[in-house]
């Protein structure tokens, strides 16, 4: 199997989640995987890092009852191709991510990521690529790594990266169903047996495995430490008080040190995966900021 050889969408995405609201584009060089579904206020989501649209399936559903809602594969990731690997950076990605809206023609209301897609949301409206009304980090990694981690994570991360034969025996260990049930628990979470197949399907791609690690390589939170107190645009946590993946203190801290004004809803019991355990109760907090922000109408209007 070749390092470039991704998930293919007659096999791979024969039964995709949503299917029936895929569409693909190219935009900023690439050849965008997209799902649109619903009608309303346009909200943009983001998955994170090594997840793709699966990540939504049950969560977009419910939130397109509400909104346009417009959600892509990002770059290298489920079924969009990768750019260059330098490319892979948080300013590099949010500017696909800019490329993407601009060819699609829309202006996003409300914005929503996980995990490392809260980053790339924050970059491109620092960038001024994007200028939603509000934007929402859910279990958002947004700070820099800490001390001794810091200093060997990004390192190793580059090393595993640019080593093609990394990507490959991971992809060669994703066939194991045990790997990606650990992997799943490492997050906090618990998903149905769908959910854990759907990233299996994806894992053993070598071309996705190393999507994540060359982001991960590349990453540069310092960018958004440094950038959220410049942030003018309403801001909300959503955070999973079991994650492991991202501590929710992390959420804490953004929000006393430089968000104060930030909203933040906890979510008990529930992990990284939080919308994909809990989709409902999620998705319901999305749409009380939308009624928050004048998008929506309050239900007691309705």
């Amino acid at each position: 199997m070749s390092v470039n050889a991704g998930p293919n969408w007659e096999s791979d995405g024969r039964d995709w989640p949503n299917r029936a609201s895929s569409e693909f584009l190219s935009a900023g060089g690439l050849r965008w995987h997209v799902q649109r579904m619903g009608q309303g206020p346009v909200l943009l989501m983001l998955h994170g890092t090594g997840a793709a649209t699966h990540s939504w399936r049950d969560f977009a559903p419910i939130l397109a009852e509400h909104f346009t809602l417009i959600a892509p594969d990002l770059p290298g990731h489920g079924f969009t191709s990768a750019p260059p690997y330098e490319r892979m950076s948080l300013p590099g990605m949010a500017g696909l991510v800019g490329s993407l809206v601009e060819t699609l023609g829309v202006q996003p209301d409300l914005v929503l990521g996980h995990s490392a897609g809260a980053a790339i949301l924050i970059r491109a409206r620092l960038e001024g690529r994007i200028a939603p009304r509000g934007l929402i980090s859910l279990n958002g990694a947004l700070l820099p790594w800490r001390g001794l981690p810091g200093r060997l994570f990004s390192p190793a991360a580059k090393l595993f990266a640019t080593n093609s034969l990394v990507s490959r025996a991971f992809a060669l260990r994703a066939r194991n169903r045990r790997v990606i049930e650990g992997l799943i628990d490492s997050t906090g979470s618990t998903l149905d047996q769908a959910g854990v197949d759907l990233y299996q399907r994806l894992i053993r791609h070598p071309s996705h495995v190393r999507a994540s690690l060359s982001m991960m390589a590349n990453w540069d939170l310092n960018l958004i430490e440094q950038g959220l107190p410049n942030l003018d645009t309403p801001f909300f946590l959503i955070v999973g008080d079991q994650d492991t993946t991202v501590s929710p203190r992390e959420a804490h801290r953004v929000r006393a040190k430089l968000r104060p004004d930030a909203k933040l809803f906890d979510l008990p019991g529930l992990g990284h995966l939080a919308h994909e355990e809990k989709p409902h109760e999620v998705a319901e907090i999305v749409r009380g900021i939308g009624e928050c922000l004048g998008l929506l109408q309050t239900t007691k209007n309705r």
